[in-house]
């Protein structure tokens, strides 16, 4: 894993990184301005990082609009609940 001098954690393909930020939006309860809504390459180390700036990623936009990340949130509150036991 390369390390980037901006400390991000870095993805190695946008792909990988879009998967990162839909992952991150089902684990964790962002508030509005306080969310990674896109992906970007970084100039210094040549991979992908998240960023809250500019628009909403297309794909994360139609999850978060088919109500597809609630979904996934709730289905992995179940999966944690049931692991507990």
């Amino acid at each position: 894993m390369q390390i980037c001098p901006t400390h991000k954690r870095s993805h190695p393909t946008y792909d990988l990184a879009v998967e990162a930020l839909i992952g991150a939006h089902i684990a964790y309860n962002y508030g509005k301005g306080s969310r990674p809504v896109n992906v970007y390459q970084c100039d210094q180390c040549g991979q992908y990082h998240l960023t809250s700036q500019g628009e909403v990623n297309t794909r994360l936009q139609k999850m978060l609009d088919d109500g597809e990340i609630q979904k996934q949130k709730e289905a992995s509150w179940w999966e944690g609940k049931f692991k507990r036991r």
